[in-house]
């Protein structure tokens, strides 16, 4: 411990050799992907590595401390937009969508769905728009548009009402 605190580098090599795997697999049962685990680790250590000096023994164990650093950071990512986003989108190598052929009937222009929405009064568009082609939660949009989430959930319901009836 001495040797971190005097910013021994070989020191943070021996720490990360025996540490490293115990605290990716608390990150990864976090953040659940491998690559953001990755990240999140070699930002911990970064970050360990710069805050050693405030680590005090007398408060707890040295693992404890480093394994609070690696989880506060892993719930920091899932927490970020950037990161929510990035989950409600998957490569299309990865879809259903482009291993299965479309029927030769299915003509896409002909459903017409997002022209309807351009009936809707630009509140009930706007909410719509987010909600059914950008991928959002309620929560999210309400956040977005910085709305209460009442209100993102009245103008989606209203706005289907009136998709309901053009459709019929």
């Amino acid at each position: 411990m001495q040797r971190l605190r005097d910013r021994d580098e070989s020191a943070m090599t021996l720490f990360y050799d025996r540490y490293s795997a115990a605290l990716y697999g608390v990150i990864m049962r976090i953040v659940k992907k491998e690559e953001e685990a990755e990240d999140v680790l070699q930002e911990s250590m970064v970050k360990i590595w710069n805050s050693f000096g405030s680590y005090d023994a007398g408060k707890g164990r040295l693992f404890t401390w480093v394994m609070n650093v690696c989880r506060n950071l892993a719930i920091d990512k899932i927490r970020s937009r950037q990161y929510r986003v990035g989950s409600r989108t998957q490569p299309l190598e990865d879809s259903a969508a482009v291993r299965e052929p479309a029927s030769p009937t299915f003509r896409p222009e002909h459903i017409g769905l997002q022209e309807m929405t351009k009936q809707l009064n630009p509140d009930q568009q706007q909410v719509v728009d987010m909600l059914y082609f950008g991928g959002y939660t309620q929560s999210e949009v309400a956040e977005e548009l910085n709305l209460p989430l009442g209100t993102v959930k009245t103008r989606a319901r209203a706005a289907i009402k009136v998709l309901s009836k053009l459709i019929r």
